[in-house]
């Protein structure tokens, strides 16, 4: 049996942060991963998507300056986007675990489970803690149709070493959009079965509508209100049955991917033998991040499922949770003002409230909304899908929300989510002087 100041079960970035913080304040730690370290957003999310977008974004400029300058086709070599993509994720494992040895933090391989209360079985060895942290992330949510197994998760998707020319994604949130713009513009075949009313569901409505033009200019068949009832497999060729209002509706493909949501990664860690409540998946937590039956124990990042389901909050929870082992409970987490950004071509992103939680917090609410192809920054990128609603309080002059697509997006949102942070007024950016051109300097506009 070891002992330790933390027991830390996870390896990505909500565990690297918090672990790092106590072993420096003196603690010992120690961290456990059945999978390579390094974490979903290291090697199965935000960074491998990004470099695989990067060969969708050099795909699209150069076809809109088609006839405005630039010729010449190009194409994506898909084997070589997959190598671009391992030249970054290859090295994180080593480089991670290296890392943890330089900080005096050891490092288990193997699955962990709850022994008790304050321990952690991993590999027949049991590793007990004055305090244990779940950083676990998520997994795709379990589908209830029969032929589910026959769907690759994202995970497989961003390991694929030929791309398919027919392809089915069983949801309609981010991993749907991006992998979409992707597979479409490497010259798959893209379906979308949908079971809800529309796509990007936590992203304003109107918004998402524009961008659905990019969708449909890419040839992207977008099907919502159909809800998959059933995979069936003849050799290579896999046809999906899902239920629409009109009624049956059959889409054949030669891969079919689950991108359906995911769920906090916890239903293989056996809390109930460590004492450890939770409640229709997700752990019960207090503001601390704490276990409401287990105090020892913590949670962070998606584990926790408390705030928006990016890296940065995972970071944000890593810290305090460090903080709250290291001072006591006198921290919680604050989620104000994090962007969130589907990064399709061209990107879409969200910070703050939206129009309708807006609504009910100010009864003077000033709404900004306008596609602006004709702006500069689109004109420039001839891009015909650029657009903004902001959300402004009219009494306090604050920023309430924020909601952009076209390009640059991604950026810019990132100044908005400071304002809302930090409680700045719309005068107040308007008043910045940005560098222009640039997509910062369309905010005043905006505004």
């Amino acid at each position: 049996m070891k002992r330790y100041d933390l027991v830390i079960i996870g390896t990505g970035t909500a565990a690297q942060v918090a672990a790092g913080r106590v072993r420096r304040a003196g603690r010992s730690v120690a961290v456990v991963d059945h999978r390579p370290f390094g974490g979903t957003c290291a090697l199965r999310g935000c960074d491998p998507k990004k470099m695989l977008v990067s060969g969708g974004e050099s795909i699209d400029w150069a076809r809109r300056m088609h006839g405005r300058g630039i010729e010449g086709a190009l194409r994506i070599d898909w084997r070589e986007l997959i190598a671009f993509k391992r030249s970054f994720t290859d090295p994180v494992p080593r480089k991670r675990e290296e890392a943890f040895a330089r900080q005096g933090i050891d490092a288990f391989h193997g699955k962990a489970g709850f022994a008790g209360s304050d321990s952690i079985t991993v590999e027949g060895e049991t590793l007990t803690g004055r305090n244990i942290l779940i950083a676990t992330g998520a997994r795709p949510v379990p589908l209830g149709f029969s032929g589910a197994e026959h769907a690759i998760t994202s995970d497989a998707f961003l390991e694929l070493e030929h791309l398919p020319a027919r392809i089915v994604m069983i949801g309609g949130g981010y991993i749907a959009a991006e992998f979409a713009h992707i597979a479409a513009r490497a010259g798959a075949k893209v379906t979308i079965l949908q079971r809800g009313p529309r796509m990007l569901a936590h992203f304003d409505a109107e918004v998402v509508g524009w961008l659905m033009e990019a969708f449909r200019a890419l040839g992207i068949d977008v099907r919502v209100a159909s809800t998959v009832t059933a995979v069936t497999r003849n050799g290579n060729t896999f046809r999906v049955q899902a239920q629409t209002p009109e009624g049956a509706l059959e889409v054949a493909g030669d891969l079919i991917v689950h991108a359906a949501g995911r769920v906090p990664d916890i239903a293989e860690l056996d809390l109930e033998a460590g004492r450890i409540e939770a409640q229709d998946g997700r752990l019960r937590l207090n503001a601390y991040l704490q276990s409401v039956s287990n105090p020892i124990v913590y949670a962070a990042g998606d584990a926790a499922a408390q705030g928006p389901p990016l890296t940065p909050v995972s970071s944000h929870d890593g810290k305090v949770v460090a903080a709250n082992i290291l001072d006591g409970n006198r921290h919680q987490p604050d989620y104000r003002g994090v962007p969130s950004v589907a990064f399709t071509v061209p990107p879409i992103a969200a910070v703050g409230l939206s129009e309708d939680a807006a609504r009910q917090q100010t009864s003077k609410l000033r709404i900004n909304a306008a596609k602006v192809p004709e702006w500069f920054t689109a004109r420039r990128e001839a891009e015909p899908v650029y657009g903004y609603k902001t959300l402004v309080d009219e009494e306090s002059g604050r920023i309430l929300g924020a909601h952009l697509v076209g390009p640059h997006a991604e950026d810019v949102v990132n100044l908005f989510g400071l304002a809302i942070r930090h409680d700045l007024t719309a005068d107040d950016l308007k008043s910045t002087m940005f560098a222009y051109p640039t997509g910062a300097s369309d905010i005043g506009y905006m505004l």
